[in-house]
């Protein structure tokens, strides 16, 4: 583990609760932040460990993952609801918050301070193909169908994917882009994708919400639960049944790992879909990942 790395994530998130509590950024400070990682950042990354990826069967494994657990989750999330007696709000909350993870804003930087910038290429392929056209796709579905909605048509959904930032950034990397673009092109690249760890910890810092829904402690505990140790105990065996191994498993099974993403619970937020339930899953999963990340990364350390 880069401890420099982990300890500029720990410091910014700091800093972030610091400047929120005294009020020393504008309302919309982390919104604007979250939008230069998204349309600057976000694809810089994209450009910089796209072209390295080297082509083989293997990384349809990496790509399905995020979809085979998707499927997992809506059963388990189904099992729970029934056994526990979630509302319907906070049913659909689970779907989205355990179903789509956060394999980008935090995926990337936690990934490389983990586990190395060798391993980021996968990284990249977890979250595009998989993660983010969930979102499309999936996370849309659960909007429409819980949030009162007109369910999205396949042009809405093109449309979303389309104009997502990072795709046009995904298929110049798999085009055009050089594998060992020009030193001053390489160099431009790389100091805005290292941007993104510290822009997105000053931006979480900013809004993480702890404030505990007492009458939702069993949906938050189910919901930390599966996303953060569920999920990526179910990806280790899956990803050896995929073939991988070496950093394509160590990637694949901590991107599995991560807490909860932040896009999932701001729209269901938006849709008054338990918010509280959403702002706790995303607060404390990005909490205590900062502890469960690194155990994953040992466990699957000894494995490989």
């Amino acid at each position: 583990m880069a401890f420099d790395a982990f300890a500029l994530i720990l410091a910014m998130l700091a800093l972030g609760m610091v400047f929120a509590r005294l009020r020393a950024f504008p309302d919309d400070a982390a919104e604007v932040l979250n939008r230069v990682v998204l349309y600057v950042c976000l694809p810089a990354a994209v450009l910089t460990y796209v072209p390295r990826l080297h082509m083989d069967a293997s990384l349809l494994g990496v790509a399905v993952t995020p979809w085979l657990l998707t499927g997992a989750t809506v059963v388990l999330v189904s099992l729970s609801t029934r056994w526990l007696k979630f509302r319907r709000d906070e049913h659909a909350v689970l779907l989205l918050c355990v179903g789509l993870c956060n394999s980008s804003f935090i995926g990337y930087p936690m990934v490389r301070a983990l586990l190395g910038e060798h391993a980021l290429p996968y990284a990249v392929v977890y979250d595009q193909f998989g993660t983010f056209v969930l979102l499309s796709t999936f996370g849309l579905y659960v909007l429409a169908r819980y949030g009162g909605d007109t369910p999205p048509t396949a042009r809405d959904i093109g449309l979303r994917i389309v104009r997502f930032p990072p795709i046009w950034a995904l298929a110049v990397g798999l085009t055009v882009m050089p594998e060992q673009p020009p030193a001053w092109i390489a160099a431009g690249l790389q100091k805005l994708a290292d941007a993104m760890l510290p822009l997105v910890m000053l931006a979480v810092g900013l809004t993480i919400q702890l404030k505990l829904p007492r009458d939702e402690l069993k949906p938050l505990a189910v919901g930390l639960l599966l996303r953060l140790l569920v999920m990526p105990a179910l990806a280790l065996p899956l990803s050896l049944l995929l073939g991988m191994d070496g950093e394509m498993l160590q990637a694949n099974v901590l991107e599995s790992a991560m807490p909860t993403m932040i896009t999932a619970a701001a729209l269901a937020i938006s849709h008054q879909l338990a918010p509280r339930l959403a702002a706790a899953l995303v607060g404390y999963g990005i909490l205590l990942s900062l502890a469960t990340l690194p155990m994953w990364a040992w466990i699957v350390a000894r494995l490989v």
